[in-house]
This record gives C-alpha cells, sequence and structure tokens, in this order.
C-alpha cells in the first residue's frame, strides 16, 4: 500500500471517528433538574429510631442519552441551609458548627466521574462520582435508575431518574455525638440518601 492511500485511509478513519463521537454528543440531552418535582431525602438513626430529613433548595444538570447511558453525566448542589427535618431546632443545630457548619461549607456538591453495571435493559446501573460535604471531598457510587422521557401535558421535555446510596457521615468530617446511658450514641453514622429527580430541557 503506497504512503498517499495510507494517508487517506487515515484520514476517512479519522473523520468517521469523528462523526460517529459528535453524533454520540448530539444524541444526548441535558436536563436542568427540576426542583418542584425533585427530592433530596436522607435517613439516619436517632437514638433507637430513624429521622428523616430532605434539603430544599438545590440545582443540577442531567445529560443524557438512552442509548449511551454509559456517557451520562450529572452535575449538582445544594444549600446546605436548606436543611429540613421539620423540627426547626434540630435543624438550627445541624446547620451550626457542630454539624454541617453552614455558614463555613454553604454547598454540598456531586460530578459524576462514570458509570458501570448498566443493565440489559439500560435503564440501571451505579453512578459513579465526587461527593464533597463539609469541605470533604469523597468518592460514591449510587444506584440509579433511569424512568423514561417525554412531554409532560404543557409540552415541556421531562426525564425521570432515582438514585439511592449509603455514606457514613464520619468520612465528612461529620464526627460529633453523645454517649447514651445504654452504652450506644445518639446519632448514627451511616446516612441513606434518596433522590427523586425529574430533569426538564431549557429554564
Amino acid at each position: 500500500m503506497n504512503k498517499r492511500l495510507t494517508y487517506h485511509l487515515c484520514l476517512a478513519v479519522l473523520g468517521m471517528a469523528a462523526f460517529l463521537a459528535s453524533s454520540a454528543a448530539a444524541s444526548a440531552t441535558t436536563y436542568k433538574v427540576d426542583r418542584d418535582h425533585t427530592s433530596i431525602t436522607f435517613r439516619v438513626r436517632h437514638l433507637f429510631t430513624q429521622v428523616s430529613g430532605r434539603f430544599d433548595r438545590f440545582d443540577g444538570k442531567i445529560t443524557f442519552d438512552p442509548a449511551h447511558p454509559d456517557q451520562v453525566k450529572v452535575e449538582g448542589s445544594i444549600d446546605v441551609a436548606s436543611i429540613n427535618t421539620n423540627v426547626e431546632e434540630r435543624d438550627k443545630d445541624l446547620r451550626s458548627k457542630r454539624f454541617f457548619d453552614a455558614e463555613t461549607y454553604p454547598k454540598i456538591t456531586f460530578v459524576s466521574t462514570g458509570v458501570s453495571d448498566v443493565d440489559a435493559t439500560k435503564t440501571h446501573g451505579k453512578l459513579k462520582g465526587q461527593l464533597t460535604i463539609h469541605g470533604v471531598q469523597k468518592p460514591v457510587v449510587l444506584e440509579v435508575s433511569y424512568l423514561g422521557a417525554g412531554k409532560d401535558p404543557w409540552g415541556n421535555q421531562k426525564a425521570g431518574f432515582t438514585a439511592t446510596t449509603k455514606i457514613n457521615r464520619k468520612d465528612f468530617g461529620l464526627t460529633w455525638n453523645e454517649t447514651l446511658e445504654s452504652g450506644g450514641v445518639l446519632v448514627g453514622d451511616d446516612v441513606q440518601i434518596d433522590i427523586e429527580a425529574e430533569g426538564m430541557v431549557g429554564e
């Protein structure tokens, strides 16, 4: 094979690769998290029961192609001061330096880094990413599901996702606790996080 033919073949291969890459990128849709139809909740043991809470203010975007779920990209941030356990005094305590120290660390952030274990239906998998809480960044893995996409009754393009994970709060510097007379502790270490996210194209 002469050099000119080899050169043109290389150009053709590179051109095809670029075309395929641009086509894949073009078919992905970027959704902005719709706060009115999204929830970020958590559960943690308190004394002898589980206490639930949520965050009321957050932002995020999801770039997703159902044909290529392994290429999903997710970014999100949570306003720590919006924590809500339906008990105002407890919420003030959680915002304080004993726990989240919301004044010093006002945001919880997440940035995805990859996907693994996508199932045959391309609707379930594991989303890897970097989670930052209390100024500490750690890798986490979320179990995620894609629930579908389409237009709502008002013509807005929407998509639905769920995600769940469990973290140890001490890994993020949230170490305060109090020992009970029974020998246990007031607050558990493991925190269950559940996200129901609805994304919308555009504003």
